[in-house]
């Protein structure tokens, strides 16, 4: 019997998986390994490794050379920049074999974006909307609409959903809302992060 595929599968990626979303990609050279949920419309560059036991959301975008190991779950909406680096072990020995449930989880946020060669340490979670700069190696967890940068990261801005910048020391009354000078977005500074104006009321 043949099976129509509703997902695109390059001739020379391997896709094992039978949980990958509608719309989907995989180019050459992938690897989606049994076990991983790959969501709708995601775009999986070449080389990239997808193991399983780990999870992406709709609309992601992994470019290649990105490797997504187990207990690594990546919301919707977000982008892995190029060779940027996940793990999920602490400390890892190769003669020391560990059950899933010791390996360490990390969080990628819906609309956040990790810049090339970025490595996350595991046991994270990337805020809503955050922003890892190219290179930096992420030791806590970012806020939401954080921009972090550089070893070990640290903030140096907040992102606005239209990926422009909101300066940490942008004037405002006590009180008062942070704004996109780009876009017009209005956010509430919160332990978390920034949440949007619009959001916050709703709630």
């Amino acid at each position: 019997m043949n099976v129509t595929k509703e997902f695109f599968q390059h001739p020379l990626a391997l896709v094992d998986s039978e949980e990958v979303g509608v719309g989907t990609r995989v180019w050459a050279w992938a690897h989606v390994l049994e076990g991983a949920i790959v969501g709708a419309h995601c775009n999986i560059g070449e080389h990239s490794y997808i193991e399983g036991d780990s999870r992406l959301g709709d609309n992601v975008t992994v470019k290649n050379g990105v490797s997504v190991w187990a207990g690594v779950t990546v919301e919707d909406n977000c982008f892995l920049g190029p060779n940027c680096a996940f793990t999920n072990d602490l400390n890892p020995r190769a003669y020391i074999k560990k059950d899933p449930e010791r390996l360490l989880a990390t969080i990628v946020k819906a609309g956040a974006s990790i810049g090339a060669n970025a490595t996350i340490i595991c046991g994270n979670t990337i805020g809503r909307y955050a922003f890892v700069g190219a290179g930096a190696t992420v030791t806590v967890d970012v806020a939401d609409h954080a921009l972090v940068v550089g070893t070990p990261a640290r903030q140096i801005a907040w992102m606005c959903t239209c990926a422009q910048k909101i300066p940490l020391s942008q004037k405002h009354t006590v009180g008062e809302p942070l704004r996109c000078d780009h876009c017009g977005c209005e956010y509430t500074e919160t332990k978390s992060g920034l949440v949007p104006v619009a959001v916050q009321a709703q709630n």
